[in-house]
């Protein structure tokens, strides 16, 4: 470096007679070095001036620069999100016509299981096309076979804390696709075409069925045989609780024959349809519960956490899907317990044992599961894109040999993910973990040679080096600390999810608090306690410390045996190529405007990546909170999110700090900003819900009219009352309901009695735990014109002291029975599943049942374990069972329509009648 100094001192001249007194200077970090000793007394580094002859850049540069940056990679992504198909359809795979059937389905309204409109007039549907594509491709060289199974059965499932399932005759519609001369193997396409209440469901699961019924015409007239079959599952009882596909794959003949299976589902309406888990091994996290809420109205469930084996089939997916849109993070994160979903996968995978992918739409989730899940809004590219990568992933794994010998290929993961999905890399995890310990070595090389430095620089360096990381990560920890506040003091002004309709404004809130928080800390570093210190060296270092963290990061999730340690890599080898090319040019121009352009072109490939990851995650958490329970203070989790990225996207953008001669007006902007924004959400100019039809962002709400009767021992009724029963599923309660509807206030909030099953409360899946805030508004009795029978039919005392009873219910296609042994009691043996009750939800069991139609009577039988004193006056167990009416004339009740008629069009409600019945034995 030829610098001279101010006190007229070469450079070269120095740094030779500081090494002779093992003081190097540019060859160790020259933070100890106060100006002085450079520049004869000026403290000029210190100050702002600027080292002669190297360039620094100015306070605009460095904001022009980088804006310009994160937005065209923002831009990037969007153009990827939003990509949709250029041209005219290729002729195998007709849009138009999925989209007849979409609409044809949709059109008779929603379709819960045991529905005249999902058990006929769907499933008539659906075999009249079929039986077109049989007489259609009878010429050809396949046979097409229909069969129409309606199974019965129960298992066990451990999500929401865990709880049993039962189903009496739900349909599923089979159809087999062979060659005329037979098949062995086959791969099994997965769609339900039931719905929630309420819903429509044009995305879940509709137009899968759509796509499916159009690739199974496309692959039924192909005039080469296949080399193995098909069978395209129309499954009609997904939505509760998965129950038709384990119908389908513990029960039918046909399940025997399956070696691996595509699901095709939705958590949005329209967009791409993402890869989010592949495989078939399974690991349960123990904190899943935490954020599980349940699927039937607020549109997730479960965390799924599938393991990443069998790399052959995301192999064929990456050579086959031809819009490819797919990531092992997402996968990854599914295993970590953090995304709440659950879909027909889980059934093959667990009961079946059967390795698959599971394809998803996600975009728009703030409508998933609502009355706007219409087929208008799903557009038609997004059907042709969908199909395409359908048709060819079907078409390339029933050609496979790998198909016939599944078991010969499952050992193993796969590193694998899109670049604005137009192409996917993919490469054995094998591989990526000899990938990602190259460039650790790399980086460590890198770092050591500075380590390495004559005298003592080289123990300095490590020194300030440590000192460096230790400024950075307290800047993130505080950081998040003061975001968090900001979350809770926005939470405790009554102002949560403000951002619900207004996405951005959370990023102008707690985006600039984070930013700025962290611009301040190093801020205040660089001028107090690196007051005398080069910036340019400073700018050195810090990169040094983002390399330095990120390669942690990279050693960490290697060493894990995750496949998403390949962002770490790309966060590392791209910066340190970049630096080591620019590293000449460094030296001999100092920060420069031509230096800074160059080197954040090095970033943008990783940067556009990890900018593109960050957008799945908040297109799918934002939605979630509008339905994630009373419990879930929402913008805590989203600030956390948005701190997260601000932490993630400004790693390698940290040096530019100590690169730039000043932050005060970049500082004075952020902190107007937010002050601004502050103020306008206290203010409560940004209100969380919308009715916009364009862009609608509902409030979720459920109310059941329910007839509560509770029984004492000897059968009598020992009281009973009926009401409104309101549950909002999100954190704002019914604040924003209640200046429309007065009379749902905190007067008439519940509370949950301990004695009795599920809190007295018709819950149709055992959320609970999720929605504590309830409204119960006294109503006039509601009577259905069929009401639940319930009946013991008989009690006997087994040989091993348990006492056995017997149980008879009739009812409507959806009930809930709830179990509460009472102290010193226990519950031993029941009819369910496997015979041995599980998953003992907080001392309660919970039984969901449904059914299709002419299903028989519900007969079970308990088993209890006495207490050992016999002279409890409550007995032994409290039995209640509630009855749900989601269709028909039972439906509706007068205080049911006119309540609902009060509510704001901004307001989404669920609501049907109910009944909960308790006894005691």
């Amino acid at each position: 470096m030829s610098v001279t100094m101010d006190g007229g001192v070469d450079g070269m001249e120095l740094l030779e007679r500081r090494v002779k007194s093992r003081r190097p200077v540019s060859e160790a970090p020259p933070w100890e070095q106060h100006s002085g000793e450079r520049d004869g007394g000026e403290r000029g580094a210190g100050k702002g001036k600027p080292e002669a002859g190297l360039q620094q850049l100015s306070e605009a540069a460095a904001v022009l620069l980088l804006g310009l940056f994160v937005c065209a990679q923002w831009a990037l992504v969007q153009m990827s999100v939003h990509q949709l198909l250029v041209g005219t359809q290729t002729g195998e795979f007709s849009s138009e016509r999925a989209r007849k059937h979409l609409e044809h389905i949709t059109s008779v309204g929603p379709r819960p299981v045991g529905s005249v409109e999902n058990e006929v007039l769907t499933v008539n549907y659906l075999l009249q096309q079929v039986e077109l594509v049989q007489a259609e491709s009878a010429a050809g060289p396949h046979a097409v076979t229909v069969d129409v199974q309606r199974p019965t059965g129960s298992f066990s499932i451990d999500f929401l804390g865990g709880f049993t399932s039962y189903y009496d005759r739900v349909t599923n519609i089979a159809v087999k696709l062979e060659p005329k001369t037979g098949a062995q193997h086959f791969m099994l396409a997965n769609c339900h075409f039931d719905s929630v209440a309420n819903s429509p469901g044009a995305s879940d699961d509709a137009v899968s069925c759509a796509v499916m019924l159009e690739v199974l015409r496309s692959m039924a007239n192909l005039s080469t045989p296949l080399t193995h079959g098909v069978i395209f599952l129309f499954n009609g009882a997904e939505e509760n609780v998965l129950q038709a596909s384990h119908g389908f794959i513990t029960q039918h003949p046909w399940a025997k024959q399956v070696r691996a299976f595509v699901n095709l589902e939705a958590a949005g309406v329209g967009g791409k349809e993402v890869v989010f888990q592949t495989g078939n091994t399974f690991r349960m996290c123990e904190k899943c519960v935490c954020l599980c809420v349940c699927v039937h109205f607020l549109s997730v469930t479960v965390f799924l956490c599938s393991g990443p084996e069998n790399p052959w089939l995301v192999q064929a997916y990456v050579h086959a899907a031809k819009h490819p849109f797919a990531s092992v993070v997402g996968q990854e994160v599914f295993q970590s317990g953090i995304i709440p979903s659950d879909t027909d996968f889980r059934i093959y995978r667990d009961f079946g044992n059967i390795p698959g992918i599971d394809l998803a739409f996600i975009e728009n989730g703030f409508i998933y599961h609502t009355k706007y899940d219409t087929p208008d809004r799903i557009h038609t590219d997004s059907i042709q894109r969908a199909g395409d990568n359908i048709l060819a992933v079907l078409k390339h794994l029933v050609m496979s040999e790998k198909l016939a010998d599944s078991s010969e290929y499952r050992h193993g993961n796969m590193v694998f993910f899109d670049l604005l999905g137009v192409v996917v890399v993919a490469y054995p995890a094998r591989v990526g973990t000899i990938l990602n310990y190259m460039v650790f070595v790399a980086a460590f090389l890198y770092l050591a040679k500075k380590c390495s430095l004559p005298s003592n620089a080289g123990g300095r360096y490590v020194r300030d080096l440590a000192y460096a990381a230790c400024v950075a990560l307290l800047s993130w920890f505080i950081t998040l600390l003061f975001v968090l506040i900001v979350a809770l003091l926005v939470t405790l002004m009554g102002r949560s999810m403000f951002w619900y309709s207004h996405f951005y404004t959370s990023v102008c809130l707690y985006g600039s608090a984070a930013v700025g928080k962290m611009l301040l800390i190093h801020t205040l570093a660089k001028n107090l306690y690196y007051g005398n210190v080069r910036r340019l060296d400073l700018g050195e270092l810090f990169f040094d410390v983002s390399l330095l963290l990120w390669c942690c990061v990279l050693v960490y999730l290697t060493q894990q045996g995750l496949c998403s340690a390949y962002v770490p890599m790309l966060m590392v080898a791209f910066p340190l190529g970049i630096k080591l090319l620019l590293s000449s040019h460094f030296k001999h121009k100092g920060a420069s405007v031509s230096y800074a352009v160059l080197y954040l072109l090095g970033l943008a490939l990783p940067y556009v990546h990890l900018m593109f990851l960050i957008w799945v995650v908040f297109e799918i958490f934002t939605p979630i909170m509008g339905r994630s329970g009373t419990e879930i203070p929402p913008d805590v989790v989203l600030a956390s999110l948005v701190t997260l990225a601000a932490i993630l996207l400004s790693s390698f953008f940290m040096h530019f700090i100590y690169l730039a001669r000043s932050t005060k007006r970049v500082l004075a902007a952020l902190g107007a900003g937010f002050v601004v924004m502050l103020i306008l959400v206290s203010c409560g100019l940004f209100f969380p819900y919308s009715a916009d039809p364009t862009s609608p962002r509902p409030k979720r709400v459920i109310i059941q009219h329910t007839v509560r009767t509770f029984h004492d021992l000897d059968g009598s009724v020992e009281r009973m009352d009926s009401g409104l029963w309101i549950n909002s599923f999100d954190y704002t309660g019914m604040s924003h309901v209640t200046p429309h509807i007065p009379e749902i206030n905190d007067t008439i909030r519940t509370r949950c009695p301990d004695d009795l099953p599920f809190c007295g409360f018709p819950w149709f899946l055992p959320v609970k735990f999720l929605v504590k805030k309830n409204w119960y508004m006294p109503a006039p009795t509601v009577s259905p014109k069929s009401p639940l029978e319930f009946t013991l039919v008989s009690k006997q005392v087994t040989e091993w002291g348990a006492v056995k009873l017997g149980f008879e219910a009739k009812g409507p296609s959806h009930m809930s029975l709830y179990l509460l042994p009472h102290a010193g009691a226990s519950l031993s043996g029941w009819s369910f599943g496997d015979g041995t009750p599980q998953f003992d939800l907080n001392g309660e069991y919970f039984i969901f049942y449904s059914h299709g139609l002419d299903a028989p009577t519900w007969k079970f039988w308990l088993e209890i374990q006495p207490p050992s004193d016999p002279s409890d006056e409550k007995g032994m167990i409290s039995v209640a069972i509630s009855s749900h009416y989601f269709f028909g004339e039972d439906r509706w009740s007068p205080q049911l329509h006119s309540l609902l008629e009060k509510f704001p069009d901004w307001a989404f409600t669920s609501s049907w009648v109910s009944t909960y019945n308790m006894y005691r034995y």
